[in-house]
């Protein structure tokens, strides 16, 4: 049985995603991913719905781990890993063309990071104004 690895980042979290052959079962950290938030169950559900509708069935059970970051920073860094697990393990060229279609970022990372504080400031952009009189 061949297992394939993907991962996924946004901000400081990453995920990493185990595809196998299986019956359609995601799990986040071990937790089924239907007993997460409604709209983080619908953020993981979109690349699942589009595989289905593109492929016909869901024949894969994918483990995701995901480590640092925040809760919604985790939940896109795992919607990533989902969907690059799925384009490599199906190896279909329409489906990551769907992915595209509906969202860049179900098959590329987000790039952009906090910007660093300037030296003597409090904040990374706006200085403090200053009146000499």
């Amino acid at each position: 049985m061949n297992k394939i690895l993907a991962s996924g980042k946004r901000k400081t979290a990453v995920a990493r995603a185990e595809i196998k052959e299986g019956t359609g079962k995601v799990t986040l950290n071990k937790i089924n991913y239907e007993n997460l938030h409604k709209f983080d169950v619908l953020r993981i559900k979109e690349p699942l719905l589009i595989a289905e509708k593109i492929l016909g069935r869901i024949n894969f059970d994918v483990k995701i781990s995901i480590k640092g970051g925040g809760e919604k920073g985790q939940i896109d860094a795992a919607r990533l890993a989902l969907a690059r697990a799925i384009v490599k393990f199906t190896e279909s060229e329409k489906l990551e063309e769907a992915f595209f279609d509906y969202d860049r970022n179900l098959l590329v990372a987000d790039v952009r990071r906090k910007e660093a504080y300037k030296p003597g400031d409090s904040k990374a952009r706006s200085k403090r104004q200053t009146s000499y009189r």
